[in-house]
């Protein structure tokens, strides 16, 4: 293939739009009623967009259509742009009335009782005109949205990267995980029970994709076990809450959010390797807009007071610190 000239016109932002949600959709009529379009017109921008780069950008198949290795790099690059253009128009906003704004915020488990609630309350108390929309999925969907712009960046729970040049971030605090249980757990009775028993009882487990699942996972190899038979796997903490209040299921969960919750105990089995960084994702070389900018001090301040109000191992510089949330 030639170089494709990109700058001459012909490649509008339409075609951008159209091939996003093509990638995301895996068929022309999907992505055709999410756009609300016909699929005629959008056949046509595909094949237009294919002459105009000079590919063939998703190979067409019973099942549906994928992007090709070419498609693959172009959608990346089209997902870059749109995000950029997502940030000029939010950026634009702001600056015509600096006491408004918007900043998405992905989220999960960890972070999401003490840290990110916390800087919203802080962040509302000068802005109270500003919109915080906070998105929670799994990490997979978070960065995902990340990269497309429509998240300004990610609370969570951090561990290494998969994809560095594009994601960088930010250790803020330490945070252990914990067993735990509903008060009164017979396990509670008992004065250190190994974890080989405590797999007579149910448990609630993180789903299998996450870091933290195959942390679990291999804490119990190394005890020359494996996973409870009789668990559920689940990312909710308000599924996971009402399964150990109401059965003695035990869960592997951030001590602090359950710091306060008079129906929930720390067992006394300690599973050191269960520690975790919390701290924010952002998409590599992406300027934050002034409300996203001002939100990201806010959880800078609130995450100052609780390295003060717990013994905290020293945090990791940035460059060491990289990891992708789970």
């Amino acid at each position: 293939m030639g170089h494709p000239e990109l700058l001459n016109g012909r490649l509008k932002i339409r075609h951008l739009v159209y091939v996003d949600t093509l990638a995301a959709a895996g068929s022309v009529v999907r992505a055709a009623e999410r756009l609300h379009i016909t699929q005629p017109v959008m056949t046509r921008a595909l094949r237009e967009l294919e002459e105009i780069v000079g590919v063939q950008l998703f190979a067409r198949g019973a099942r549906g259509i994928s992007p090709t290795p070419y498609g693959t790099a172009f959608v990346d690059h089209a997902r870059t742009v749109l995000a950029e253009l997502r940030l000029t128009a939010s950026h634009l906003a702001e600056l015509a009335d600096a006491t408004t704004g918007t900043v998405t915020v992905g989220t999960y488990l960890f972070g999401s009782n003490r840290l990110l609630p916390m800087a919203i309350e802080r962040l509302k108390r000068s802005r109270p005109r500003v919109t915080v929309v906070v998105r929670e999925s799994n990490p997979e969907v978070l960065v995902t949205e990340l990269l497309a712009g429509g998240l300004d960046l990610i609370v969570g729970r951090l561990t290494p990267l998969d994809d560095s040049s594009r994601l960088e971030q930010r250790v803020l605090y330490q945070e252990p995980v914990r067993l735990v249980a509903r008060k009164g757990h017979p396990a509670a009775r008992e004065p250190v029970p190994p974890l080989s028993a405590l797999t007579s009882y149910p448990w609630v487990v993180p789903v299998a994709e996450t870091a933290l699942r195959r942390e679990l996972e291999a804490a119990f190899l190394r005890e020359g076990i494996r996973l409870p038979a009789d668990r559920v796997e689940c990312m909710s903490y308000l599924t996971t809450r009402h399964l150990m209040v109401h059965s003695d299921a035990i869960a592997a969960l951030p001590e602090m959010i359950t710091a306060d919750d008079e129906q929930i105990a720390l067992l006394p089995t300690p599973v050191p390797s269960l520690g975790s960084a919390v701290g924010l994702t952002e998409a590599q070389g992406r300027s934050q807009g002034p409300t996203a900018a001002l939100f990201v001090e806010c959880l800078d301040a609130v995450a100052a007071g609780i390295r003060d109000s717990a013994p905290q191992p020293p945090l990791l510089p940035s460059s060491d610190a990289a990891a992708r949330p789970s």
